[in-house]
């Protein structure tokens, strides 16, 4: 993958000015290359990495495997993006393995999550049959250590 986008995924923020330094180009160069990937969709959003186990108001995942029956025409496309107009659902993958498709959603509570797939997914037309999974703790996202500070690791001692 180019070194910019590397850098960029590791932080969205960081300035052109910063990044034109580290990869000994102009800032020129940089912002230009920046904007042909965000016009053609290389670059989809900046995101920020969100601990949500800090948050008084936290939620909850849920990663659901679907099996589905592709359609003629159209395989498992049309049914993953019908899936993905949903608002509780946060990202879709085709997997191959037992599962066709890899849901992660996210819910103020398990019955919330419990809610989407009794009355949305699992009445959807093509879906046969899923599997629910409910995240209990995050401790790496997306290449980030959600849980950093001083850890003792030495082995406790009792008398």
């Amino acid at each position: 993958m180019n070194e910019l986008l590397n850098l960029l995924k590791k932080n969205a923020r960081e300035t052109p000015e910063n990044l034109a330094k580290m990869l000994g180009l102009s800032v020129d160069d940089v912002e230009s290359q920046m904007a042909e990937y965000e016009k053609t969709g290389v670059i989809r959003a900046y995101q920020a990495i969100v601990n949500e186990e800090k948050l008084d108001a936290s939620l909850v995942t849920t990663v659901i495997e679907v099996k589905v029956t592709p359609e003629r025409e159209g395989g498992f496309d049309r049914i993953a993006d019908h899936i993905s107009q949903f608002q509780e659902v946060d990202s879709v993958f085709l997997m191959s393995g037992g599962f066709d498709l890899l849901l992660f959603i996210k819910g103020r509570t398990m019955h919330d999550a419990a809610g989407f797939v009794s009355e949305k997914l699992a009445t959807m037309s093509g879906v046969t049959s899923t599997s629910t999974h409910f995240m209990m703790k995050t401790y790496k996202q997306n290449g980030i250590l959600m849980h950093t500070g001083e850890r003792d690791d030495r082995l406790k001692v009792s008398p």
